[in-house]
């Protein structure tokens, strides 16, 4: 009687569309992460053979299983698990498809090979007219970001850090071209004008400090001891501006343009105010060890803004325009 109610329950789940029942098992399979043929059975009310045979088109379909030997063997998910289908709009599609290509800028990310993965694969199974849509697209649309030649390999480190508070030693190279090393407790890590930037708190400093992650030679997990701080009120939209060393009075005028310009520099925008007429001003202590970067930044402005002080500023400026006549007499 058991095994003619068996075979009936079979012939019930025979009739249901495979397609449907494979997901069910890959959703089922994803909670669990860690299952026995016998549980899965009772539970789809099939025979252990035909879970078996289900098991066996889901890992030829990608799901990351393996078997464990023994007594209390069984199985389990391996890896990260696989996410069930979600159904996308033709124009959903296409939004996704644009957001991941326009990451292909980077020399590097924080997940580079799982980018390009979902990409070919979200690619492929499209269906071909709406390939031929994007194919089109391609070469109207695009998401300009400066191509930099420096690469950032410690990106997806940083990322974990950030996330399960953790500290990382990092070698970290200065303008000036030397390296000394850093124990830092990552906060966030995010792109701007083509460069990686890690905002962390910096244990050599006791304050928060601004990382271009190209110039980190070398990163590793910590292995001191060192209690993370609680930084859970610290988000990627409150990065931590730093404190200025040996400050200095910057005091500018900006034309309307001279602001547009400097909105375009992430980490100048939250000194300026902004007027109602469209024109600007800065009023703001800045690091006396970064003369010579604003007096680049400010011949870069050109009649855009008008300099106020400080005095040492004024004359760092002078200097490089002099450096730079002299060049073509």
């Amino acid at each position: 009687m058991c095994h003619e109610l068996e075979n009936s329950l079979e012939r019930m789940i025979s009739r249901m569309p495979k397609s449907k029942r494979l997901m069910e098992l890959m959703m089922t399979v994803n909670r669990k992460r860690r299952f026995k043929v016998k549980e899965l059975a009772d539970e789809f009310g099939v025979s252990s053979r035909t879970i078996l045979r289900d098991l066996q088109e889901l890992s030829e379909l990608g799901v990351p299983l393996y078997s464990e030997v023994g007594p209390s063997g069984g199985y389990q998910v391996v890896r990260e698990r696989v996410l069930p289908p979600i159904a996308f709009t033709e124009e959903e599609a296409v939004a996704m498809f644009f957001a991941v290509h326009a990451l292909r800028h980077y020399s590097s990310l924080p997940f580079e090979a799982e980018s390009a993965s979902a990409l070919r694969k979200f690619y492929l199974h499209m269906p071909g007219d709406v390939r031929d849509r994007i194919d089109r697209m391609k070469d109207r649309v695009d998401f300009v970001t400066p191509t930099r030649r420096g690469e950032a390999p410690s990106l997806a480190l940083l990322l974990d850090a950030a996330v399960h508070r953790k500290l990382v030693v990092i070698d970290y190279e200065s303008k000036e071209d030397w390296a000394d090393s850093r124990l830092i407790q990552p906060v966030c890590i995010y792109a701007n004008n083509g460069f990686w930037y890690c905002t962390a708190y910096c244990f050599l400093r006791e304050g928060f400090r601004v990382f271009r992650c190209d110039r980190i030679r070398e990163a590793k997990a910590d292995e001191s001891g060192t209690e993370p701080h609680d930084l859970g009120d610290v988000r990627l939209s409150r990065r931590e501006a730093a404190e200025p060393r040996e400050p200095i009075r910057l005091r500018a005028e900006l034309t309307r343009a001279g602001v547009q310009r400097c909105e375009s520099e992430l980490w100048l925008a939250p000194m300026m105010e902004v007027r109602e007429d469209g024109s600007g001003a800065i009023d703001r202590d800045v690091s006396r060890g970064d003369i010579l970067f604003y007096a680049d930044f400010f011949i870069g402005l050109g009649a855009e803004a008008s300099l106020e002080g400080p005095a040492e500023l004024k004359e760092a400026i002078r200097r490089k325009l002099t450096e730079m006549l002299a060049r073509y007499e």
